[in-house]
């Protein structure tokens, strides 16, 4: 299968909307984004939670009828079979989207739990580190495969983005983290590799990071919030870039006051921009392989509010696109 094209200022979204209904957030999905993400939907059932949904089909986890968790740890087994089951209430968004872009040709985005972040609820369910990190990489690499061949058969003409969620990779530097910090780069290298080179395979972290450590996991995206602290790596995601990695930048926040306009979100990234410029990135490079997405997931809103961010998103994607053509003419490129 051919890699996804994604020209720069694509918008998207992650993870999580505030739909109680799976057509309803399907059609917002394919209608609100250039790149649809496949929506999941914690208001309406616990059990399509990101952690739930994760758990789902691993022996010696039970997901109850309101995504209440239940763990055998004896059960526990890193080389059991991982059952997914599309049947199963966790993924009532899953299915809707697949039956809405029915005959759809374009690149689709997906995104399920990474194995840092499941291995660490595994553990503090009380399971050993070893074994329950053991047991969260097979989970999520045997998940990553079940899903994507679901969705290729499914939407057979559709190229495939996948993004691995991954908050607790923000924690790895902090001490007392209990995985090393190779050990967890390893494992999500290992994800990644579960579902490439038939698509485009990133990380998502919606915290700050050790960007070195994200980066060396070998990601084809990487999405982060656009913060100022991204100056800090401006060494490493400009050799991400020049490598041909693209960056979705989580252009809107999704804690604190909604933001109504674009003015603030298009000034604060062409501020980032002309600073990661300063350090010697490449400013065409920057602009044409880029995304524009939510800093997070939008579960925990409105519908109105989710609509209202992906305006706002939409508006930032013309401004990029836009700058990538005049950056391209201004130098020749």
């Amino acid at each position: 299968m051919a890699r996804a094209q994604l020209p720069g200022g694509t918008t998207s979204g992650i993870g999580s909307l505030p739909c109680r209904d799976g057509a309803e957030a399907a059609t917002f999905a394919l209608s609100a984004m250039a790149l649809p993400a496949m929506p999941t939907l914690p208001k309406r059932s616990p059990a399509e939670g990101m952690i739930a949904q994760g758990l789902v089909g691993v022996r010696g986890f039970s997901i109850g009828p309101y995504g209440s968790m239940a763990a055998d740890l004896k059960c526990l087994d890193p080389e059991a079979p991982v059952v997914t089951d599309l049947r199963h209430d966790a993924f009532t968004g899953f299915r809707a989207f697949l039956a809405a872009a029915a005959g759809r040709t374009a690149p689709v985005k997906w995104q399920t739990v990474g194995p840092v972040t499941l291995g660490l609820a595994i553990m503090r369910g009380g399971a050993p580190v070893d074994l329950a990190f053991a047991v969260a990489g097979r989970a999520v690499r045997a998940r990553l495969a079940a899903l994507h061949g679901q969705i290729a058969a499914a939407l057979p003409g559709c190229d495939q983005v996948v993004f691995i969620d991954e908050p607790s990779f923000g924690e790895l530097m902090h001490p007392g983290f209990p995985l090393a910090p190779d050990a967890a780069i390893d494992l999500v290298s290992g994800a990644l590799a579960a579902i490439e080179p038939d698509s485009v395979a990133g990380v998502h972290v919606c915290h700050d990071a050790d960007i070195a450590s994200l980066l060396a996991a070998g990601p084809s995206i990487v999405s982060l919030p656009a913060e100022e602290r991204l100056v800090d790596a401006a060494g490493y995601l400009g050799r991400f870039l020049q490598d041909g990695g693209t960056i979705a930048w989580g252009v809107v926040p999704t804690d604190g006051p909604i933001i109504t306009s674009v003015e603030r979100p298009w000034r604060d990234l062409s501020a980032l921009w002309c600073q990661l410029v300063g350090t010697g990135v490449d400013p065409v490079q920057l602009r044409t392989q880029s995304l524009v997405t939510p800093a997070c997931g939008l579960g925990s809103h409105s519908p109105m509010v989710a609509q209202l961010i992906h305006r706002v998103v939409a508006e930032v994607g013309i401004r990029v696109r836009d700058q990538a053509v005049a950056t391209r003419f201004a130098l020749g490129a």
